[in-house]
């Protein structure tokens, strides 16, 4: 299939990008059966029937003369694969952006989110009222100020767009799960590299783990899941947060070494305290930049090759929770795009 696609001169992709394949697919998951026997003339009674679930869902474009690794996608808490299309306001995100830059791009839904819905186990979905408490988790302000110089829009329908993008777990978030599903998503896409925002950094870790074909890591805000050899884990990281101490969690040495064989780029935004601070979404994130530069350590003692990149050291300021949708995702796009260089991964 091909198709030639046009977004305006407003966005990034101010000239025709031509997709030469596209669709969609679920990767992973598993089957359970009920007891008993499936009887046709009572069809709303389980017994005997199957039910398949926690799948990822997978939707995906080619451009022509794409980059050898595609981009692999996987979002955070609350969030879906919308989480990388056009932004709150209208421009367009890191899907449009990586694919005028001509790399295969492939968009995950977790399992147990947006459109991998269908879970194995029951859930309990809540209607508890929060956008304040991510808006400021999330660090676009302390509610209803945004803070200065923040790199998002600051019109109300943006912040409508915004909350709209939250929805809910199906069922219990599972880290194994998660990563079973993405690495099966690796057996379609061929090599590639993974790209993880936030709770998706930690299935992240183990994905790689799991298979040989991810050649690379950035992530977005990992805000917990680091992941230690069993004796190399540091004490907890206390901070005035409500979510409490961050924690390291261990695996075998062997399992570790696997992350110390691809290079792996870890980017925090802007507005985290450097000490501790009783504006608990502030020193919130303090501690999981704290964790994440220890982790990148234990990374690179074992011979690997990890790196952490605080955006105000580069003089790049205002970013959220949410830099590749922020007014300046074009600039975090590049930055990306410039490590993937550095590292010969933009072949």
């Amino acid at each position: 299939m091909t198709t030639n696609i046009f977004i305006s001169s407003a966005g990034a992709m101010d000239k025709p990008v031509t997709i030469v394949d596209q669709g969609s697919f679920f990767a992973g998951g598993t089957v359970i059966q009920a007891e008993g026997n499936r009887d046709f003339y009572k069809p709303t009674k389980p017994e005997g029937q199957t039910l398949h679930g926690d799948h990822a869902y997978v939707f995906y474009q080619k451009p022509q003369n794409a980059h050898k690794y595609p981009l692999v996608f996987l979002h955070g808490a609350g969030q879906s694969s919308k989480t990388w299309e056009t932004t709150p306001d209208g421009r367009d995100g890191f899907q449009n952006i990586f694919l005028s830059k001509g790399y295969s791009v492939y968009l995950v839904d977790q399992p147990r989110r947006g459109k991998a819905g269908q879970s194995t186990v029951a859930g309990n979905i809540s209607a508890q009222p929060n956008d304040q408490l991510w808006y400021d988790n999330f660090r676009l302000g302390k509610y209803p100020n945004l803070y200065k110089d923040v790199q998002f829009p600051k019109d109300q329908e943006s912040l409508n767009q915004f909350f709209r993008q939250m929805t809910p777990d199906t069922g219990a978030y599972d880290k194994d799960i998660i990563s079973d599903a993405v690495a099966k998503v690796f057996d379609k896409s061929g090599d590639g590299i993974l790209i993880t925002h936030s709770q998706g950094g930690e299935p992240g870790w183990f994905t790689a783990i799991k298979t040989d074909k991810i050649k690379a890591i950035v992530a977005y805000e990992p805000g917990s899941g680091f992941i230690f050899p069993e004796g190399e884990e540091p004490e907890p990281i206390q901070t005035t947060s409500p979510f409490g101490a961050l924690k390291a969690n261990t695996i075998p040495l062997k399992d570790f070494m696997k992350l110390t064989k691809i290079p792996i780029v870890i980017y925090y935004g802007d507005n985290i305290a450097t000490e501790p601070t009783d504006e608990w979404n502030k020193d919130n994130w303090r501690i999981r930049l704290q964790m994440a530069r220890l982790w990148a350590e234990a990374i690179n003692r074992h011979g690997g090759d990890a790196e952490v990149v605080y955006l105000p050291d580069l003089n790049i300021r205002g970013n959220t929770h949410f830099m590749f949708a922020d007014l300046n995702n074009k600039d975090i796009a590049n930055l990306m795009e410039a490590w993937l260089k550095e590292k010969s991964l933009d072949k």
